[in-house]
């Protein structure tokens, strides 16, 4: 028989390792599951990525969080989440990845890349920045084609086509531009997302308006070939030279764990997962929602200043039913 934990956390990022914290604070048998490494999805951010939140807001268990400029930098929230992991010695298996989890009478069976565990109660918080939404156009599956930014060292003097208007887009296309890269962007839109950070969207904006940077707006990618890209705009089909498309084109939650659960989804665009906002539970009892999970589809709705809270309201009914 497998040891029976009070509690097992699935996704080891800021919203999982919060829950960490407060159900070691409550003396629960917890352990937290991570894929990647620690903070996997910030791990992954752009290198030179900065946060839209001030680092105050970012803060949690009573550690403040110091960064150099008002809004910290990908570097100093690895650093700070690194700090509370090891000052909180929190339960973390990372690069043990979740494969099938099942659902007994009374409690849940997981098993991982790396074992089996048994737990009376789950919480997923899993994020969204595991699947990226594909253009679903002929030749994607080229090498060429990355849904992932890291730098822009590998792009100098590149042909570069960013698919995409949002922030990760715009950071991409200002960043290979700078080092040299002919930088193209498709846009669906008339102009870039209205939300891209503010001390950016200018900066963006102009190198459009100047030349500096092609945009073909109102647009869309209609095939992907070795050495060009094939765009359909509102005056035809355009055909230009490439080396490389950098598909920034946002990210989905991994519904296939909700889906093994039995979580419900809302029948809208959204896939909103069913869950008590009072306490976080879902349909499923035992099985709780964290972050930016909540949200579904719709990716803006939960950052980790708002959704820090989820923590202690799920720990707090877990351990009120466990009475």
């Amino acid at each position: 028989m497998e040891k029976l934990h009070d509690l097992i956390i699935i996704g080891g990022g800021p919203i999982g390792l919060a829950c960490g914290i407060e159900a070691q604070k409550a003396r629960l048998d917890y352990l937290i599951l991570e894929k990647g490494a620690l903070t996997n999805s910030i791990f992954n951010y752009p290198i030179n990525m900065t946060f839209f939140s001030t680092s105050d807001r970012l803060e949690m268990a009573n550690i403040p969080f110091m960064s150099v400029a008002a809004k910290p930098t990908r570097t100093e929230a690895l650093e700070y989440y690194r700090r509370v992991f090891f000052h909180y010695k929190l339960k973390v298996n990372l690069y043990e990845s979740v494969q099938t989890l099942t659902k007994n009478e009374d409690s849940f069976s997981i098993k991982t890349s790396k074992g089996s565990y048994e737990t009376k109660k789950i919480v997923l918080a899993t994020g969204f920045y595991d699947l990226p939404n594909l253009m679903n156009v002929p030749g994607e599956n080229l090498q060429k084609v990355l849904h992932y930014y890291k730098e822009p060292w590998p792009f100098i003097n590149q042909k570069v086509l960013v698919v995409g208007g949002a922030n990760s887009a715009v950071d991409a296309a200002l960043e290979t531009w700078r080092k040299g890269a002919e930088v193209s962007m498709v846009l669906l839109r008339d102009e870039v997302d209205e939300n891209v950070k503010y001390w950016v969207r200018p900066d963006i904006m102009n190198r459009i308006k100047e030349g500096s940077i092609t945009a073909y707006t109102q647009s869309k990618v209609k095939e992907i070939l070795e050495h060009e890209v094939v765009i359909a705009t509102p005056s035809g089909d355009v055909t230009i030279a490439n080396d490389w498309v950098l598909a920034m084109t946002g990210y989905k939650p991994n519904f296939s764990l909700l889906d093994q659960l039995g979580v419900e989804m809302s029948l809208d665009e959204k896939r909103q997962p069913c869950y008590d906002q009072t306490n976080q539970e879902s349909n499923v009892p035992g099985v709780y929602l964290a972050g930016v999970v909540c949200g579904g589809l719709n990716t803006r709705e939960f950052f980790i200043e708002n959704s820090i809270s989820h923590a202690a309201a799920i720990v707090d009914d877990i351990t009120r039913k466990m009475k």
